[in-house]
């Protein structure tokens, strides 16, 4: 498994920015309940695929574990199942570098609507060259002017269902192909607890959809996110400059005002905080992604 071997020579060179040490190792004993019935993968020395984890120990053992902790924990416990996400948004560097240090070549999941900035597109491409990027492109099988044409522009409806069929097509369904297609057991995201009130209620490991989640700086603070890229000399997306906090497709973003109470405000209209990316979904839902409508 080229990608554990890898981690042997890529950790050895880690610097400080990850000061704490590793917790304890956790005993499978203690977090794993086995099916009877069950598929096995050598994982350095553990069966992990198929097993149940105690979340709730998994996460007081991680409790004070720094991302470089987590990334790691998750790399020997997931082993080959373990993905990562991107939206090349304004800190997507922070996660990118810090999942590359430990792992050079995990499969990273970009989810391209067919919508997005211009500038988006470029600093995907100065990412991708710079960090090496084992980059994995996934996109919505209706075009962008199919879905135009039977649904019309679906942000411009100002209500919330409109949003919900536009990033159940354009961003869900995408994400929920590329993790079975790449056999994903895991998936590191970069959601941080300021970001909305959804992302506030979650943990550093979790399942979502039957995938394991885990959220390596789910605790920093925009302080922490500048101090990194400074210290690594990594960029902002670069329409920060023009204002931007936070940024997605060209037609539900822009730039922060005085009258905003929260970054968030200035995605999708302000009428919700969630793509849905980052949602458990409903019965109803994971219908709709299992079949061929979409």
């Amino acid at each position: 498994m080229p990608r554990l071997n890898s981690l042997q020579t890529s950790t050895n060179g880690l610097v400080a920015a990850a000061s704490r040490q590793i917790p304890d190792i956790i005993p499978m004993s203690e977090i794993i309940n086995w099916q009877e019935e069950r598929e096995l993968q050598q994982v350095v020395g553990i069966t992990v695929e198929k097993a149940h984890l105690d979340l709730n120990l998994v996460n007081r053992k991680l409790t004070d574990a720094d991302a470089i902790a987590i990334i790691k924990w998750a790399v020997e416990t997931f082993g080959d199942g373990l993905v990562m996400s991107t939206s090349f948004g304004i800190q997507a560097a922070v996660m990118l570098h810090l999942v590359t240090r430990v792992v050079p070549d995990i499969p990273v999941i970009w989810i391209d609507t067919g919508y997005l900035p211009p500038k988006t597109y470029r600093f995907a491409e100065q990412l991708t060259d710079r960090l090496q990027l084992n980059l994995k492109v996934y996109q919505s099988p209706i075009s962008p002017a199919r879905m135009e044409a039977l649904y019309g522009r679906l942000w411009t409806q100002n209500n919330v269902e409109a949003l919900d069929r536009y990033n159940l097509m354009r961003k869900v369904e995408p994400m929920q192909r590329a993790l079975r297609e790449l056999k994903a057991t895991a998936w590191l995201a970069g959601l941080r607890t300021q970001q909305t009130d959804h992302r506030k209620t979650l943990r550093n490991v979790d399942q979502q959809s039957g995938i394991y989640k885990v959220l390596p700086i789910l605790n920093w603070t925009t302080e922490d996110i500048d101090d990194y890229l400074t210290t690594y000399d990594l960029p902002y997306h670069p329409l920060r400059e023009l204002g931007y906090a936070t940024v997605g497709d060209w037609h539900s973003s822009r730039p922060v005002t005085e009258a905003d109470k929260h970054e968030r405000d200035t995605r999708f209209g302000g009428i919700k905080q969630e793509c849905g990316l980052h949602l458990p979904q409903t019965p109803g839902e994971a219908e709709s992604l299992n079949s061929s409508s979409l």
